[in-house]
């Protein structure tokens, strides 16, 4: 294996835990001799087509610990996607610098990023070993059992839809929370991971690997009203109509997009706005509120899952492992074992890059509008055991003195 200097960058979406994947990989590099320098590239791949580097080897362990149990991208990050012009002039720039190995912390864009980069470096017999460092908090890589991110993120949601909840419990009403997701439910359906019984919130649950029916969500909601007298509702951000067309797009006539081609659904409250109007107006309901949880989700401070923490260090440490003692290039996965027990292996970068992860029919609920005993067991361990946990009053009612 070829001596050199080690590149890492982070792409896509912050998390409350990519850090941790960053001090990871760099700690264990720091123990291997023939990584000359270790290097971090500023907002992804666009930092290295600008030579805009960091030596992470002149950082203290002691702030690099620090930065580990801070969210957020501490490299900053980028959602360009290379072709192949871009990518040959990433690669001089890996070859000016001696780029021997290339970490990309990310999502599915940024493993097909990876995987394209590597390709060209392949092409050009350039000894470039990439590994892709699994992130995302919608859950959605192939071959992976959950992803570094999500568990935090997921962490928020339910406590977020749990103080919902209560404050819907002490002033009734519709209360519809909208959660990030494109193509996967997992996010939106971690909204009910802290929900205590049948009338607790969130009563329904709308997820994008079903057709959204504005007619069906109408009579839902009048349901769970006329039974309980309010009713609290989670709506992911990507649900859409029989011809997949999102539902949000119904309310803008142009959509904007990513280098990815992907339609921004975040960062507007326009969902959970057309959604409250059309309960107000076809059931009579006064008291309907709506939010947005948009990037709240991401990278909130102090609501993070100590598994997410743990294996999200672990999956840095096993790239340099792969890497470096192997010689192997691929995306790092993780793997459910038993009860509650995680393995890591390396597949193949085609296998993950660019491909979308959703949710399996065995956790969504036969009405499709809830999810099933099978999601909360798979849940559960990822949100850790340290959760709040909310009591109501159980004192009897008093009789009444006064008769009509």
């Amino acid at each position: 294996m070829e001596s050199g200097n080690l590149l890492i960058a982070q792409g896509g979406g912050p998390t409350a835990v990519i850090n941790q994947s960053l001090v990871g990989a760099v700690l264990a590099a720091h123990r291997h001799p023939r990584i000359r320098n270790i290097y971090g590239a500023q907002n992804g791949v666009r930092g290295i087509l600008e030579e805009r580097f960091v030596n992470l080897g002149q950082e203290t362990s002691g702030n690099l610990l620090r930065v580990a149990a801070t969210p957020g991208s501490a490299l900053g990050s980028t959602r360009d996607k290379p072709d192949r012009p871009y990518c040959q002039r990433i690669f001089q720039v890996l070859k000016t610098h001696n780029i021997r190995y290339f970490f990309y912390i990310g999502g599915n864009d940024s493993s097909e990023t990876l995987r394209i980069l590597q390709e060209y470096a392949d092409g050009e017999n350039y000894p470039l070993i990439g590994v892709h460092i699994p992130k995302t908090i919608d859950n959605d890589l192939e071959c992976n059992d959950h992803t570094p991110g999500f568990p935090s993120a997921a962490r928020f949601v339910a406590q977020a839809f749990a103080g919902a909840d209560l404050d819907n419990y002490a002033l009734p009403g519709v209360y519809v929370g909208v959660v990030m997701g494109r193509h996967a439910g997992f996010l939106t359906a971690a909204s009910a991971g802290l929900r205590q019984s049948a009338e607790g919130g969130p009563h329904l649950i709308y997820l994008p690997e079903r057709t959204f029916s504005v007619d069906s969500f109408l009579k839902d909601v009048n349901s769970i009203y006329k039974s309980l007298g309010r009713c609290v509702i989670a709506v992911s951000e990507g649900i859409h109509d029989a011809d997949g067309v999102p539902m949000i797009a119904k309310l803008q006539a142009t959509m904007e997009k990513d280098a990815h081609g992907n339609v921004q659904l975040s960062g507007t409250g326009a969902l959970a706005d057309l959604l409250t109007d059309t309960i107000k107006r076809e059931l009579g309901i006064k008291r309907v509120r709506g939010d947005t949880f948009g990037y709240l989700q991401r990278s909130f401070l102090g609501v993070v899952s100590p598994v997410d923490q743990l294996e999200a260090r672990e999956v840095g440490e096993k790239a340099c492992h792969f890497a470096l003692d192997e010689g192997m290039g691929g995306s790092v996965a993780i793997k459910r074992v038993g009860q509650y027990v995680v393995d890591y292996s390396l597949e193949p970068l085609e296998h993950v890059a660019g491909k979308t992860r959703v949710m399996p029919d065995a956790y969504i609920s036969s009405g499709d509008n809830h999810i099933t005993d099978d999601f909360q067991n798979y849940l559960r361990p990822l949100l850790g055991n340290d959760l709040p946990i909310a009591s109501r009053l159980r004192a009897p009612l008093v009789a009444k003195l006064l008769t009509e």
